[in-house]
């Protein structure tokens, strides 16, 4: 069981259209693209075409890339739902966010030892910013 995670908190999964990768998806009626964190950048103006959900799989905490994929993207102009997958903690859930993700999927067994309070701390993404501070 996965857990999603927003601004509001844990919450169930509502995506019922499952997830194809880019070498299945022309087989695959699905709405939902699954990346891997060694996807190409320069292949996702292409991958985002009709697609209404990307996912971005983060195979460990300490893998960045995912949010160098998101923040592409969304300078790509693609406004559909984008969440992050697997290993990211609540530490990160700010990075996430700013850098254009919509959501956080975790394990149930994350969520367990981080607790929903860990990631609503995080939640105020928005403030806090640095470079606005540096503007004034």
């Amino acid at each position: 069981m996965t857990v999603i995670v927003t601004d509001t908190g844990f919450a169930h999964d509502d995506w019922d259209n499952g997830f194809a990768t880019p070498d299945d998806r022309a087989a695959n009626d699905t709405r939902g693209l699954h990346l891997a964190s060694d996807t190409d950048p320069a292949a996702l103006a292409h991958l985002m075409v009709g697609v209404d959900m990307i996912r971005i799989d983060f195979p460990s905490f300490a893998d960045g890339r995912g949010f160098s994929l998101a923040r592409q993207l969304r300078l790509l102009g693609y406004k559909g739902r984008l969440r992050a997958h697997g290993h990211v903690i609540s530490d990160q859930y700010t990075m996430a966010r700013r850098s254009g993700f919509d959501e956080v999927e975790i394990s149930e067994d994350l969520s367990l030892r981080q607790p929903e309070a860990d990631w609503l701390s995080r939640a105020d993404w928005q403030a806090y910013d640095y470079r606005s501070r540096l503007t004034g």
